[in-house]
Order: structure tokens, then C-alpha cells, then sequence
């Protein structure tokens, strides 16, 4: 059963008020193996239920991410976590075809998602510094960003600090909890 608005926020205060959920200190930055899946699945599933940031409306299962791992690691695009050094997954990256049509070939669109509590401790940093290094080596041309113009400011302004560039706004092209939705476009050239 989805929680009211008001629950739903109560939860995203309370667990981002759990310094020790999340250490961050000297992160380490590696690709994901098959075994980080059940961490990534609960993270990403976090906003699923609880923001606006993924436009999915269910959870994700953990043979979807088995799937997308495997898919990745097919196309050799990168796949990476952010480590505490506790060993917790504090969050991860991967990029994925932008569009299926075999002209798009070197143009993919990054996704980044961290602990509530990793949040505002330079995790997301580390994992975009990782994924544009390891996108250009992968033969990548070409980022795209959409994100959710609701409640990622955080993530608009990591890509403008990595150069991204402002390239489009789609108005109310999402539903979700109760309200219409739309997406910035960014993109950087590698």
C-alpha cells in the first residue's frame, strides 16, 4: 500500500537523519559484481517508493537488475558503486543505450542513485567522475541526463559540475504519486 504524502516524507527525513546508515569518509569507487544486486535493488527501490527522481512506479525485482547487470556487462558499458570503507554499498552508476536504434549506438544515458544518508557526501561525485572516465574509454561520444525537474536539484547541479550541459526541459510527460512530472535533459560531450 503506498504511504500519504506526509508519511512518505517523514520516512525520507528519518532515514536520512541515519549518519550510521552510511559511512562515507574515503569512499572507493569499483565496478558492481553480481553479489552488490540485493543492495542496489533495495537503494534503488527506496525512490521508487518514496520520490519522484524514477519515473517507475513498482520495485524492481532482483533478476530485473540480474537482467540490466547482464545486459551491461554485454554492451561493456560501465556499472559501478560507490564502497564506505565499512564495505556498504553507498550507492551506484551504470549507463545505458540512450535509444535502441543502431545510430545511437555512442550515446547513453547515466543513472545515479545513493544511500538517503550517503546524500551530500561527495558519493555521487566519485560515481559520475568514474562513470564519464570509464563511458569515454567504452568508446562513448555522447551522455544524456534526464532527470526529474521535482525534487533533483542535487543531481541537476552534479552535472553541471561536471560540464553537462542544459539542452531541453519535457513538460508533464510523467505521472506519479498524484502529479504530473516533467524532465531536464542534460547532456556532455566526451
Amino acid at each position: 500500500m503506498p504511504l500519504d504524502s506526509e508519511s512518505r516524507w517523514r520516512l525520507v527525513r528519518r532515514n536520512k537523519q541515519k549518519p550510521a546508515a552510511a559511512e562515507v569518509g574515503d569512499v572507493t569507487i569499483r565496478r558492481v559484481t553480481a553479489e552488490d544486486l540485493g543492495q542496489i535493488s533495495e537503494i534503488y527501490n527506496y525512490y521508487v517508493r518514496n520520490s519522484v527522481v524514477t519515473f517507475d512506479l513498482e520495485p524492481l525485482t532482483l533478476a530485473d537488475w540480474q537482467s540490466k547487470f547482464d545486459y551491461l556487462k554485454q554492451l561493456e558499458l560501465p556499472f559501478v558503486a560507490a564502497i564506505s570503507p565499512g564495505g556498504q554499498l553507498l550507492g551506484f552508476a551504470y549507463v545505458a543505450p540512450w535509444r535502441q536504434k543502431a545510430a545511437y549506438r555512442r550515446t547513453v544515458e547515466d543513472s545515479i542513485y545513493l544511500r538517503p544518508a550517503a546524500t551530500g557526501k561527495r558519493a555521487g561525485t566519485k560515481l559520475l567522475e568514474t562513470l564519464i572516465a570509464e563511458s569515454k574509454a567504452a568508446g562513448v561520444k555522447e551522455i544524456v541526463a534526464v532527470i526529474s525537474d521535482k525534487g533533483a536539484e542535487a543531481s541537476i547541479a552534479l552535472h553541471e559540475r561536471f560540464g553537462f550541459k542544459h539542452q531541453g526541459h519535457l513538460g508533464k510527460v510523467g505521472f506519479k504519486f498524484g502529479r504530473w512530472l516533467g524532465t531536464v535533459l542534460m547532456q556532455k560531450s566526451l
